[in-house]
């Protein structure tokens, strides 16, 4: 475990010791999506009836946040060491690629963790937000992150430089994330788009973690967290296997 727990404490300094920038600043602008569109849309929209749409907003623009900040961790992280050329001494090193995998997978879901719980504690400050079911949240946000800290993996991996990292990010996580439902409930769509949405593993995330506030959601929330589930099974499987191939990181 010594040399699992070294990587997994080096990842977590290299996010904690620039935290104004990597728990900090993603809490603020989170903080202004949620000024910006409760001011626009408080007095026009009602998702569930009773709940106001700025309470509505709030878990989602918690989760939206976990998600891209569990991303980031271990993408950035892995494109960093790639062009600095130091991934060498971890591949070097008497780990296996499991360890490997998990320390990346594990750091992102405490920065995802830590982002979120800086959101939804500012929010909580000024919005009456609801609590249905701690567990329901808890599971959702915990698997949520996992799914995208793996995913980050693979995007590391895969990206050779910057610019392919920040495409990959602004071309499939981004799109992913806003039209999760993060701003609406997919009921409000017309029925094409419903549709198209419940092929999207973020929607899924999305409501089920929605659910654990207000006991409401647009799919069962076990159906959602089997979804979430086997997304990351069939995304860790996908990430491994890169590692072991030593795909784009053995040359």
């Amino acid at each position: 475990m010594t040399g699992f727990l070294t990587l997994l404490y080096k990842e977590l300094l290299r996010f904690w010791k620039v935290g104004f920038q990597t728990v900090f600043a993603p809490v603020v602008s989170t903080l202004l999506y949620l000024m910006i569109f409760s001011h626009v849309l408080e007095d026009h929209v009602q998702a569930y009836p009773g709940v106001p749409y700025t309470v509505f907003l709030a878990p989602g623009l918690v989760m939206m946040a976990m998600l891209q900040n569990a991303f980031a961790n271990s993408s950035s992280s892995l494109i960093q060491s790639k062009v600095s050329g130091n991934l060498v001494f971890i591949l070097l090193s008497p780990l296996s690629y499991t360890d490997i995998f998990l320390a990346y997978v594990l750091a992102s879901v405490i920065r995802g963790l830590a982002v979120g719980l800086g959101v939804y504690g500012v929010t909580v400050a000024f919005f009456d937000i609801p609590v249905h079911s701690p567990l329901w949240i808890l599971a959702f946000a915990l698997m949520g992150s996992a799914f995208l800290g793996s995913l980050g993996i693979i995007a590391g991996i895969w990206a050779e430089k910057f610019d392919q990292l920040a495409a990959f990010q602004n071309f499939v996580i981004l799109p992913l994330t806003f039209l999760s439902g993060v701003f609406y409930t997919i009921k409000s769509l017309p029925a094409f788009w419903q549709g198209l949405s419940h092929l999207n593993p973020f929607f899924y995330m999305i409501d089920g973690f929605r659910y654990g506030f207000f006991k409401a959601s647009d799919v069962s929330p076990f159906l959602s967290l089997g979804i979430v589930a086997a997304a990351f099974l069939a995304v860790s499987w996908l990430t491994l296997r890169m590692l072991r191939s030593g795909y784009k990181i053995r040359h």
